[in-house]
């Protein structure tokens, strides 16, 4: 899956804007990558959100047990990958069909985020178990949402491209291909939001993240890590 956002939506980390220019090193534009990211999964789907949000995704290789599938409702897109093991529960609790997947599940999770301010956003992401990592773009507040499980279980990666494009994708030489050494793992129990303005762990939403300058030889730029001793966010 591939999400591209211009900086109209969100500012490109700091961080890996320093990677870059510290280690300077071929990039490719945001339509080049999603051009890209067509030619090289089958039976890819794409569209185009608005002036400033590009969405990819396609079921070329993807795990049995982790599928990607994505929704719109109420013009709020998600791309989903992966499985929740206790979207049994978690339908009941938003009330939803017994039909409704995880990406259904992950737009209302997020609508209840959004409506019910000053909902917590670390309990909203800290309900969900299971392996996933999802990317939500809401264009009737032009708002981004981006979450990866605690462990990691789904790979997520996030880059900058050569026109200042901020890119998620689940493919990490997809964008190494597109944003040279403007490249980092996206960090497992984190989520960004454009509405909190920064990156932060759901499981200990105090601690600070650190991005630290990756060694030359690492495809990365930075490696985003959270501080601190972990102390597991209240979720009830």
């Amino acid at each position: 899956m591939l999400g591209v956002f211009s900086s109209a939506i969100v500012s490109p980390p700091d961080e890996l804007v320093a990677a870059g220019c510290r280690t300077p090193s071929p990039k490719v534009t945001a339509d080049a990558l999603v051009k890209r990211f067509l030619e090289t999964n089958s039976s890819a789907v794409s569209m185009q959100i608005g002036d400033h949000v590009q969405f990819a995704y396609s079921h070329h290789k993807e795990s049995a047990l982790q599928p990607r599938s994505f929704a719109v409702k109420d013009e709020i897109f998600c791309l989903f990958e992966g499985a929740l093991d206790n979207l049994g529960s978690l339908k009941q609790q938003y009330g939803l069909a017994k039909s409704a997947n995880e990406v259904i599940l992950v737009i209302e999770a997020y609508k209840a985020l959004r409506d019910r301010a000053p909902y917590p956003a670390n309990h909203v992401v800290g309900h969900l178990i299971g392996s996933f990592a999802f990317i939500v773009f809401d264009k009737s507040t032009s708002s981004l949402f981006v979450a990866s499980d605690q462990f990691g279980k789904v790979p997520l990666y996030w880059g900058i491209t050569a026109d200042g494009y901020v890119a998620f994708a689940d493919n990490a030489e997809l964008l190494k291909g597109a944003c040279g050494k403007s490249l980092a793992s996206f960090p497992q129990g984190c989520f960004f939001s454009t509405a909190v303005g920064e990156l932060r762990s759901f499981e200990n939403p105090k601690n600070k993240i650190t991005a630290v300058p990756a060694k030359e030889e690492e495809i990365w730029g930075a490696t985003f890590k959270v501080e601190g001793p972990a102390v597991l966010a209240a979720t009830e």
